[in-house]
């Protein structure tokens, strides 16, 4: 079609009444779908990640123990995030539980965490059969609320462990204070924030120690995979101890492979150009949803000089969609081809917990007492709202041309035309 016809086109669909015209017609009822241009292909590889791969199959060295790939890694890791130390492990989960570990969290300890986050930052704390302590979320953020975290504090609390979402800043200043004035550490979770930044200086290089994720969604992508960084010498030989089957001390097999380092040192190739994009179509499509009555983009503290954006947040408020279902509103989505989805649920809420703390381990550590206090302790009411009112989309989706981000926006001012009929 060229451009003359394409005039012609679309000065005939503007003419018909919005219920008849295909084009503004949503796809859910009919109409023709918007989409997406760009591929979200994910992960992005080519020659440079083959080479790397077939280096260390020809080499014979895959543990990490007689090869030098985890070692370079480890090495350059540390170089782009500015930390003094980086131990490389299998996985974010093993990040976490051997940061926590090397700190002596220990049964009966309490840790404070958000209750909007993997599942993961909880499962380690009940590993060590610690009691989880929730600090409400602040839902304009998607973040942990710092100004209620003080209140969260016992004689119990070892540890902190605020999450950095989808790859923003908590607010770090508040968060890091609070722990010092109560000698609490503060375990930063950045799993999801390769590259973020707190006032220039990249996330997970102020607390205690910051642990990474590589897993197969994540910006910096291994397939799986993870990494610690310290700025501690003593507590990174004491992480990485526990890490790999020490003889001498209670430790696991947490290591991560030789394929993997060289995967992620090919990627790490690309993170930089790929973050650049996702800044700039982010602060675009930011641009344009907070012209959208009922859209609210997740704000950014002052101190987050550099999101992530391992995900795009929006809350979403159905009173401007009609009354709309936010699950209708996400089908509706889908059929325009913009996929997305409603994030976590309240971990705080979680049938799992009750089944754990029902368990012979728990019962021996708490009293029934405590347990019950708990569930009084844990509420979070903010975070329920949130969790009703959430809207995530990926980041490969952010690695599209500039023109998909209008069909986003373009793709929600669509249904919030016909809600009324959804």
């Amino acid at each position: 079609m060229n451009r003359r016809q394409f005039l012609g086109t679309a000065s005939a669909a503007a003419a018909l009444p919005a219920s008849a015209n295909p084009v503004d017609k949503p796809a859910l009822l009919g109409g023709t779908p918007m989409k997406l241009t760009g591929t979200r292909q994910w992960p992005v590889f080519d020659q440079t990640e083959e080479q790397a791969m077939i280096g260390v199959l020809r080499s014979g060295k895959w543990y990490r123990g007689s090869g030098q790939m985890v070692r370079k890694f480890e090495e350059q890791y540390a170089a782009l995030t500015g930390a003094k130390h980086c131990l490389a492990v299998a996985n974010g989960t093993s990040a976490l539980l051997a940061s926590i570990s090397a700190l002596g969290i220990d049964a009966g300890d309490e840790v404070i965490m958000p209750p909007y986050t993997f599942v993961a930052t909880l499962n380690v704390i009940l590993e060590k059969h610690a009691l989880p302590i929730f600090c409400d979320t602040d839902r304009a953020s998607f973040q942990m609320d710092a100004k209620k975290l003080e209140s969260k504090i016992t004689d119990r609390t070892k540890l902190i462990m605020p999450v950095h979402m989808g790859g923003a800043s908590v607010d770090l200043d508040s968060i890091l204070a609070t722990g010092k004035k109560h000698n609490v550490p503060v375990l930063e979770d950045a799993c999801q924030a390769h590259l973020g930044e707190w006032r220039n200086r990249k996330v997970g290089t102020y607390g205690v120690a910051g642990c990474f994720s590589f897993q197969a969604s994540k910006n910096l992508n291994s397939g799986e995979g993870g990494a610690v960084l310290f700025n501690d010498e003593a507590f990174m030989e004491a992480t990485r101890a526990f890490h790999s089957n020490q003889a001498n001390s209670q430790s696991l097999n947490l290591r991560i492979t030789e394929f993997q380092a060289a995967l992620l040192m090919a990627q790490m190739t690309r993170l930089e150009t790929q973050s650049k994009t996702r800044e700039q179509n982010a602060a675009y499509l930011t641009k344009m949803l907070n012209e959208v009555q009922g859209i609210a983009p997740a704000k950014l503290y002052p101190g987050c000089t550099r999101n992530a954006w391992h995900l795009y947040m929006f809350r979403y408020d159905k009173q401007h969609f009609a009354n709309m279902p936010r699950e209708k509103f996400l089908k509706a989505l889908a059929a325009e081809g913009v996929p997305a989805s409603g994030g976590y649920n309240p971990l705080n809420k979680q049938p799992l917990l009750k089944r754990i703390f029902a368990t012979r381990g728990y019962r021996r550590i708490f009293s029934d007492a405590e347990l019950k206090r708990w569930e009084e302790r844990n509420h979070c009411p903010e975070n329920d709202k949130l969790c009703e009112e959430a809207v995530w989309l990926t980041q490969p989706t952010l690695l599209g041309p500039r023109s998909d981000m209008e069909v986003i926006a373009g793709a929600i001012r669509k249904i919030q035309r016909h809600a009324a009929s959804l």
